[in-house]
């Protein structure tokens, strides 16, 4: 059975859907390449040069690998969700 509010459908308003996909995906490429860079960038190859600051009595790139990169994922994961919300109402393809 076809839902004909879901934006892959294939009947009219294919610029519509085109938009849409292209938003949701120009968000997931934007949150992967901002939780690479947290998380493999500072904790792994900025590391050295994050040494010199201290967070919690610890190094900047320590605390990236152990801390930041956790809160900044969780962090993306409710950003991509309360925007996706928001491109769904703005492209009538919302859940209510």
């Amino acid at each position: 059975m076809t839902d004909t509010n879901s934006p892959n459908t294939t009947g009219g308003g294919g610029d519509k859907n085109q938009a849409y996909w292209s938003a949701n995906v120009r968000m997931i490429i934007v949150s992967l390449i901002i939780w690479a860079f947290v998380s493999f960038g500072c904790g792994i190859l900025l590391r050295p040069l994050l040494a010199d600051i201290k967070v919690g009595g610890t190094d900047l790139g320590f605390w990236f690998a152990q801390q930041g990169s956790i809160l900044v994922f969780l962090f993306l994961i409710f950003f991509y969700a309360w925007r996706m919300n928001k491109l769904d109402r703005e492209h009538g393809v919302d859940e209510e």
